[in-house]
């Protein structure tokens, strides 16, 4: 009891706060994830996401580059392709815009480089929704085996690791059969394991173009409000066969981020969105917020909660804060 402890007797220097400090957070904990569009030629500058880009096919082996001599150890890649279908079969071409730019990174950076895919049918679809959809339904059977179809060419290409995000029933067990099916046992799944509803996917959705043309993902997204139903979702991938599971967002999910670690004790993966980038932006653009220390805390506290990997837009730029370089 005070006097004898004053708790303030650690917090006096600033090497006295590294001493006890109990949350690292370092590069090693981040995933760049990159926007990848075809038939462009040069950055689109992405108006909803400043300091985030659409780059062409031809530069990402650059982006790559960039991310790795920063520390960063691995990237997740988004496509927008030239055509989209009902079925989004772009999603699966061997010549698609992702497999081409796995293809580029893994010949240019090897194993210097853990590359990331998602596996989802929101970008390729010209309704906009995550699946096959027949009549105003988003069909789930017929999705799971198109995602192992994406699943395999995305393998094929030379992705360590394959995130399905499309929040479809079964849809991690179907990836697992058609990988290990196609002889890629030791491909990775990262599942989307509790994926919510939620209003900060905005400018992802303005990034990727893929905005729902009717309705909206609620159906098969998760109600935030919902803790069991997301600690369930996420022990049935595990079930299914996922090696790391995530909970997407994550600001106003930590709660959920440390009942997941703490629960399962898997690798934990967070994805801290496109909405909360965005906010630390627009208010640091005004002043009302120091960027550098908003982005780091918010890192932090995501860490501190449970999460061993996070995805987060600022990975390039706190690894240069957190490293001087």
């Amino acid at each position: 009891m005070f006097p004898q402890v004053r708790m303030r007797r650690l917090r006096r220097t600033p090497r006295i706060r590294e001493l006890v400090r109990q949350t690292i957070l370092t590069p090693k904990n981040l995933v760049y994830p990159i926007f990848v569009r075809e038939g462009i030629t040069r950055p689109e500058p992405i108006e909803a996401m400043p300091g985030q880009s659409r780059i062409p096919l031809q530069q990402v082996l650059k982006e790559g580059r960039e991310v790795s001599s920063l520390g960063v150890p691995a990237v997740i890649l988004f496509g927008i392709p030239l055509k989209k279908d009902e079925r989004g079969s772009s999603a699966y071409d061997e010549n698609g815009v992702v497999q081409r730019a796995v293809r580029a990174l893994k010949k240019g950076l090897g194993d210097e480089l853990a590359v990331i895919t998602d596996i989802c049918l929101c970008q390729y679809t010209s309704h906009g929704h995550c699946g096959v959809v027949g009549g105003d339904r988003i069909l789930n059977d017929p999705t799971i085996e198109v995602f192992g179809k994406i699943a395999v060419s995305h393998a094929e290409a030379g992705a360590d690791i394959v995130a399905p995000s499309g929040m479809m029933d079964g849809q991690v067990g179907a990836i697992r059969r058609a990988l290990d099916g196609a002889g890629y046992e030791d491909v990775s799944i990262m599942a989307y394991a509790a994926k919510h509803a939620s209003c900060f996917y905005g400018p992802f959705r303005d990034a990727a173009h893929s905005t729902p043309r009717f309705g909206d993902r609620r159906s098969y997204q998760m109600d935030y409000a919902n803790l069991d139903e997301a600690l369930r979702e996420t022990e049935l991938d595990i079930k299914e066969g996922a090696d790391i599971v995530m909970v997407k967002p994550a600001l106003a999910y930590l709660d959920l981020i440390y009942r997941v670690k703490t629960r399962f004790g898997l690798p934990t993966a967070a994805y801290s969105v496109s909405g909360e980038y965005s906010m630390i932006k627009a208010a640091a653009e005004r002043g009302w917020v120091d960027e550098k220390s908003a982005a780091l805390e918010a890192l932090t506290a995501i860490k501190r909660a449970g999460a061993d990997i996070i995805i987060t837009y600022y990975a390039k730029e706190a690894s240069r804060w957190l490293t001087g370089r």
